[in-house]
């Protein structure tokens, strides 16, 4: 079978107007065209729609159940081709992002918050974890974008890489404050709040200390830069976090900010990476908020630079 849209709107004009010659009308073509595909129709469907009596028109039963089928596939068609303007628009669609614990509390939230804040009929899947899981679900096409830790070499990845300079937090008060930079020195044999043995971070760290013969005294180990904030603000230890996390602290304390953060020399970079399937393209919506995260880490990487 062989239905073509052009068909079906002119048995539908058939079917309002009571003729070949208003429906022509209607539809601006002449009666020999509108008849003919009145009549293709009816071949295709193995059904004669209407009985001719004198030049009129007479509706079949038939004609009637497939007049209501007709409506709905032509308002199905309609639906669709607004719909697809409105994704174009990028007024509607879904976007499903994964990211890393860092950015999950207010720096994504944010960024999403301000870009579908004029998209009311965008839906958004937002999760958060580990980066090695983040990995897993881009690569397998299950969300649109990850914020992660930069992976390894993945040929089912699309990644674009940030190095972020890591910084020393310390309460207001304290007497480095003042300082420009802090380096090894500075906080030698001082408590500090570090992630698990494992991480690059603490590798990192360890390594600048070690080059700086400075003593290095890790007090709290943690999953991530969050909590040790707390920590910090109470006079226990520093931390040599990521800028992701101490952009989120002013962004939650504002005004109430009880720390300060200073550059840490040599830098201790994090790594993070926006991720995207390597063999899915981008969809429209997908690549306009991709856009703004990376304008976003550009920011974040300039913001506690020396």
């Amino acid at each position: 079978m062989n239905l073509s849209i052009r068909q079906l709107q002119a048995f539908r004009e058939v079917m309002r107007t009571g003729s070949i010659s208003e429906a022509a009308r209607v539809l601006n073509r002449t009666q020999p065209a509108v008849s003919s595909m009145i009549a293709s129709l009816e071949e295709e469907l193995g059904i004669q729609l209407f009985e001719r009596q004198r030049g009129r028109l007479i509706r079949q039963p038939e004609a009637v159940y497939f007049f209501e089928e007709t409506e709905a596939i032509l308002e199905r068609l309609q639906q669709s081709a607004r719909t697809m303007k409105e994704i174009a628009s990028l007024k509607e669609g879904r976007l499903r992002i994964a990211c890393m614990p860092a950015s999950s509390q207010f720096i994504m939230p944010r960024l999403v918050a301000d870009f579908i804040r004029d998209k009311p009929k965008v839906k958004v899947s937002m999760m958060m974890r580990a980066s090695a899981v983040i990995e897993e679900w881009i690569a397998s096409q299950q969300y649109d974008v990850g914020l992660a830790e930069t992976p390894p070499p993945n040929a089912a990845l699309a990644v674009e890489t940030f190095e972020l300079p890591c910084v020393c937090a310390m309460p207001k008060d304290d007497p480095l404050a003042s300082r420009e930079y802090i380096q090894p020195r500075d906080i030698a044999d001082q408590p500090l709040a570090v992630l698990q043995e494992d991480h690059p971070n603490l590798i990192a760290t360890r390594q600048a200390f070690k080059a700086a013969k400075a003593g290095f005294n890790p007090r709290f180990e943690l999953r991530n830069f969050q909590p040790a904030l707390t920590l910090v603000e109470e006079g226990l230890c520093y931390t040599i976090c990521d800028p992701m996390t101490a952009s989120s602290y002013f962004d939650y304390r504002e005004a109430e900010s009880k720390l300060v953060f200073r550059p840490f020399l040599p830098v201790v970079p994090l790594s993070v990476s926006i991720l995207q399937p390597a063999h899915r393209p981008a969809s429209q919506l997908a690549a306009a908020f991709i856009d703004i995260l990376r304008q976003d880490m550009a920011r974040i990487a300039r913001q506690f630079q020396n």
